[in-house]
């Protein structure tokens, strides 16, 4: 328990810090500094980043099922947010003053299985795995980031955006957001490099800036909360949060305890599981007019509820070596 609470005080300093001073940056400085900062990490720093932690992750072993764990924990919150939605609408959950106004409309359905679906398992994960586990597992995290949440988010969460909402239906811009994403391209321009011996000076400041690049992300997730001024649809939210951030990783977590798979890299993909829900579910939810509050809340109340699941996976799911 003592290895426990240092571990988490650790994590809650670095992270939690970061956060906390993007939190107040972002109250202080113009709106469009985020965006910035956003374009930067997206071209240069989070693909540049992911070359240098490939080169010092160990590619080895059964790593290549964390995309196919991305995707099952994708379908499975789909599935679950499905049959809740469906329990609201039989007639026997119609009572006076159940809700079922809200539940029906369809924009809060699409915001509600994009918050049950998705995490961010990039600006949040990323950082997440290599404070608690470190760099050896570190590709576990970015397989399941890159050909899970990314293809599911802006493919399959596209998709159903698109048949909840009333938005534009031209799917063109979601293909060019996989397609022309950096990082997708550095992760195999990182596994082509990998090999390639560098001068001790370039690998080290390769690695500086890598690390550089994940504090800064922190800080811009604590500058986009402190931009959300919506805490409505607390209950839908809530139902979502639970669906995604408990029920999924805790099912599929026991159920991957079985497969032999090693306690670091599977303490790796349910803390991914486990992430809440990823900012592309509020872009999805303003392309198609869904429910932004609902998106809002979920985002807001998710990062929060973090700070409180964390101890629990890692007390079920062994606490790290790092």
């Amino acid at each position: 328990m003592l290895l426990l609470g240092t571990h988490l005080l650790k994590l809650y300093l670095q992270l939690g810090g970061l956060a906390l001073l993007g939190f107040i940056l972002g109250r202080l400085l113009p709106p469009k500094i985020p965006i910035y900062i956003g374009k930067f990490l997206f071209w240069i720093g989070v693909p540049v980043g992911v070359i240098a932690f490939v080169r010092r992750s160990d590619l080895s072993g059964s790593m290549w099922l964390a995309p196919a764990v991305a995707w099952l924990a994708i379908l499975l919150g789909v599935g679950l947010s499905w049959i809740w939605l469906r329990s609201k609408a039989h007639p026997l959950s119609t009572s006076p003053g159940s809700g079922r106004s809200l539940w029906s409309q369809q924009p809060t359905q699409g915001s509600f299985v994009l918050a049950a679906m998705v995490g961010n398992t990039g600006f949040i994960g990323y950082p997440v795995t290599l404070a608690l586990v470190g760099e050896q597992y570190f590709a576990w995290a970015l397989f399941y980031d890159l050909l899970g949440t990314v293809i599911g988010a802006y493919g399959l969460g596209a998709l159903l955006a698109a048949r909840f909402g009333e938005g534009s239906k031209s799917y063109q811009q979601f293909v060019n957001a996989i397609l022309y994403n950096p990082t997708l391209w550095s992760l195999g321009l990182g596994l082509w490099v990998r090999e390639w011996p560098l001068p001790a000076v370039l690998e080290q400041s390769l690695q500086h800036f890598a690390w550089s690049a994940i504090a800064l992300s922190l800080i811009l997730c604590g500058m986009r909360l402190s931009q959300l001024h919506s805490w409505s649809s607390l209950k839908p939210a809530s139902v979502s949060l639970i669906i995604k951030m408990l029920i999924v990783p805790l099912f599929l977590g026991i159920s991957l305890s079985f497969w032999g798979i090693d306690r670091p890299a599977l303490l790796v993909l349910v803390l991914q599981m486990a992430m809440p829900p990823a900012f592309a579910t509020l872009v999805l939810a303003e392309t198609y007019n869904l429910d932004c509050d609902l998106a809002v809340t979920a985002l807001g109340l998710g990062s929060i509820g973090l700070l409180f699941t964390l101890p629990v996976w890692v007390l079920i799911f062994g606490i790290p070596p790092v």
